[in-house]
């Protein structure tokens, strides 16, 4: 009988879910591991930071185009409103 492919990956997962990980030593980690060995450290912390910065600062340039965007729309808004009533010229219109 032939296995279905979705057949093939669920024995696959299921093969590789049931592979012993090796035994946690005294410390909760593997034997042969030292607490020091396994932090981010000063390289981790350092990218973080540097991360959390960055996001920072596109969030602010973010927030200031959005809020250009809007007054620009609201001026171009204005002017439209202005040039559709009756009576009224705009400062492009030549007058007199």
């Amino acid at each position: 009988m032939k296995l279905s492919l979705v057949d093939s990956l669920a024995q696959g997962i299921i093969a590789l879910s049931a592979t012993p990980s090796p035994s946690a030593g005294e410390n909760g980690l593997r034997p042969g591991l030292s607490p020091d060995q396994v932090t981010p450290g000063f390289l981790g912390f350092v990218m973080t930071a540097f991360m959390v910065i960055a996001v920072v600062m596109l969030m602010v340039s973010m927030t200031g185009r959005i809020r250009r965007m809007r007054y620009r729309a609201q001026v171009s808004d204005a002017g439209a409103e202005n040039d559709a009533l009756p009576g009224t010229r705009s400062a492009q219109q030549p007058g007199g």
